[in-house]
Parts: structure tokens; C-alpha cells; sequence
């Protein structure tokens, strides 16, 4: 008798252990969160390519800088260096986002645009120049081939605002000398 309820304890106390481990094993499989998780949202992967506009070769160590926007608000920035092949990934912007890409680069003119990521995986490609010369109003320029085209192009310029009065006395460029007679 004795016999027989050790066996029975015997079968009771495995059974209990293995009811134990199933449901120890089956709390591991799915990892429960807290009420308030959110899953990150899904993220974009981005490669930049920065080239020479001449002649189409790398341009090595390029700051590529990245500002998110939050409608016109910058949330930041993120900056990364081009690497030998002019290459730049990043994979951690937020797909539905719009990106500020900046690119600095020694020697060239600074590039900035705004991207739209709407696209899983997206590659740019972004052509630098050299810089121009600098614009000046005291230097004179050719008239703009669209000048011909406005009503006002055969017009002389208006003078400004702010300067004073021209002498009445005062020769005119293109007008012709007077000529006084010799006595």
C-alpha cells in the first residue's frame, strides 16, 4: 500500500512539473510589453553620392549633415562624412518624414535641399560645383537673354530711391557736348 501511493505521489509530483515548465516556456515565446510601447516607426535607408560637377569623381570627406523636419521646425541635425567613393548611408530616418540634406565639401559651393522620404530605400546623387564669382552692382553685366522679352527692356533704369538728385548742371554721359563759339 505504501508502494502504491509513492507511485502515485510519484506520477502527481512530474505531472505538476511538467504543467510547471510548459507554461514557463510558453510565457517566454511571446514577450509581453507595457500598455504605453510603441514600435518604432518604420525607417528609410538613404545613400548619398557627392561628385564633382567637371568631371563626375568622388569627393572625399564631404560633411553630409541631415536635419529631420517636424513641419517647418528643424528637430536637429545628423552629420556624416563621405567616404573614399564620395558615399554616405544612413538608416535611421523615419519613413513619411522630410529631411533638410546640407553638403559642405572644401572648395565647393554649399548644397541644400529638401527631401520627401517616401521610399523604403532611396539614393541621391548630388553633383558639387566650384564657387562663382561673387555678384556686384558696381560692376557692369551683360543684359540676361530673358531681359529682351520684358516691355520694359528698351527702358533705362529707374535711379534709386535713396540717391540724391543729379545737378542740373551736371554733364550727362551720353549726351553730346556742347560746343561754345570761339570768339
Amino acid at each position: 500500500m505504501q508502494r502504491r501511493s509513492f507511485v502515485r505521489f510519484t506520477l502527481f509530483v512530474a505531472a505538476f512539473g511538467l504543467i510547471v515548465t510548459l507554461l514557463a516556456a510558453s510565457a517566454q515565446e511571446a514577450p509581453r510589453r507595457g500598455r504605453k510601447y510603441k514600435s518604432p516607426p518604420k525607417t528609410a535607408r538613404i545613400e548619398v553620392t557627392i561628385l564633382r560637377d567637371v568631371n563626375g569623381k568622388p569627393i572625399e570627406n564631404a560633411a553630409v549633415i541631415f536635419h529631420p523636419m517636424q513641419g517647418e521646425k528643424d528637430e536637429g541635425n545628423m552629420e556624416l562624412k563621405s567616404n573614399e567613393d564620395g558615399k554616405t548611408i544612413i538608416d535611421v530616418l523615419p519613413m513619411g518624414d522630410t529631411v533638410r540634406l546640407q553638403v559642405i565639401a572644401k572648395g565647393f559651393q554649399t548644397y541644400g535641399e529638401d527631401y520627401k522620404i517616401d521610399q523604403a530605400a532611396m539614393a541621391i546623387e548630388i553633383r558639387m560645383k566650384r564657387p562663382g564669382e561673387q555678384y556686384s552692382i558696381y560692376k557692369s553685366h551683360a543684359i540676361a537673354s530673358d531681359a529682351s522679352k520684358t516691355p520694359d527692356a528698351d527702358k533705362p533704369a529707374a535711379p534709386a530711391k535713396d540717391a540724391p538728385p543729379a545737378p542740373a548742371d551736371a554733364k550727362q554721359p551720353d549726351a553730346q557736348p556742347s560746343q561754345t563759339p570761339s570768339k
